[in-house]
């Protein structure tokens, strides 16, 4: 063996080994394993880190729903004129119903004054029917149409139920609402369907049906359909429970109009006892009933009658109106 070459053959070997130690040594000491178990760590931390942010994007839009659901609530609980004549089903303007009011109270004062020839009762009576009877009738009107909304409501979800069941889009069961439904559903959603063709996007026009109809259960039905097209879901899953709820509802409602019946039936006959026996008294005996109409004594007993009989009344209202 040529000793001159054995320095190079000894520099070739430490070379080789010292590249086989560092090949070979990261796997002997389980550094590549914990690089690849970091790695694996990392992927699921991002992982869970973008599904979390997706989950509070989701909460923080649904969050923003609610808010702007309650905002709305609170702003319905003091409407204004217009929203009210709204609610009642009346197309007419603040204008018309300013000069109706003024032409019922014109109507009572000088009926009254024409009967009694007294000014102060012309007065309190044209009062009465500017103020007093307009408002009631508006008040009227506006509850019973909303009660017809509360008892047609549940019959115009079940058919959007099934219409999405058999594959048909929201939009499809919303017109068939509109045109198959009973009043004033039939109008309410009428109003949703033409909002939707001019471009107000589906929640915010369905939120508008609970500025037209007060009630919990057209704001039920605002923020199902806000939350789940915000937030997705099975719509239809989420519309079967509110059938069921809204359906339960009216079924309670029914039952405390049916048990309260006896107490209103009640109440109205005890109310009107004093006004029949004034009435009957007035026919039979003209001159015994007639002092408390032509004695200052006698007035200060029918007004003093007349405010205890109002405050029972409004006593016994208040016993059986149950809020549910």
């Amino acid at each position: 063996m040529d000793l001159g070459k054995l320095p190079v053959i000894l520099l070739a070997t430490v070379a080789a080994g010292g590249a086989a130690y560092a090949l070979i040594y990261p796997y002997l000491s389980g550094d590549i394993r914990a690089e690849k178990r970091q790695k694996a760590i990392g992927g699921d931390r991002r992982h869970a880190a973008t599904q979390a942010a997706a989950e509070s994007l989701r909460r923080g839009q649904v969050a923003d729903s609610l808010k702007a659901l309650d905002e709305r609530q609170r702003r319905i609980n003091r409407p204004s004129l217009q929203m009210r004549l709204a609610q009642a089903g009346l197309d007419w303007g603040v204008e018309r119903f300013y000069i109706l009011s003024a032409i019922v109270a014109a109507a009572f004062g000088v009926g009254v004054f024409i009967g009694t020839g007294d000014m102060r009762i012309a007065g309190a009576a044209a009062f009465v029917g500017g103020l007093g009877l307009p408002r009631w009738l508006l008040g009227h009107l506006r509850k019973r149409r909303i009660s017809r909304f509360l008892q047609f409501l549940p019959d115009g979800v079940e058919v959007i139920l099934r219409g999405l069941k058999s594959g048909l889009p929201l939009g499809d069961c919303m017109r068939i609402v509109a045109s198959e439904a009973q009043e004033p559903v039939k109008s309410e959603f009428r109003k949703i369907v033409e909002e939707q063709a001019i471009g107000i996007p589906l929640p915010d026009a369905v939120g508008k049906l609970y500025e037209r109809m007060p009630v919990p259960e057209a704001n039920f039905f605002g923020i199902v359909i806000s939350i789940q097209a915000k937030a997705g879901g099975s719509l239809s899953d989420v519309l079967g429970n509110l059938a069921r709820v809204l359906r339960d509802r009216k079924k309670i409602k029914q039952k405390i109009a049916a048990l309260s019946m006896e107490a209103k039936a009640s109440a109205s006959i005890i109310g009107a006892l004093p006004l029949i026996t004034i009435g009957i008294i007035s026919v039979t005996s003209p001159s015994y009933m007639g002092l408390l109409f032509s004695t200052d004594v006698g007035r200060v007993m029918l007004v003093g009658s007349a405010l205890w009989m109002l405050t029972g009344v409004l006593v016994m209202k208040k016993m059986i109106n149950f809020k549910y």
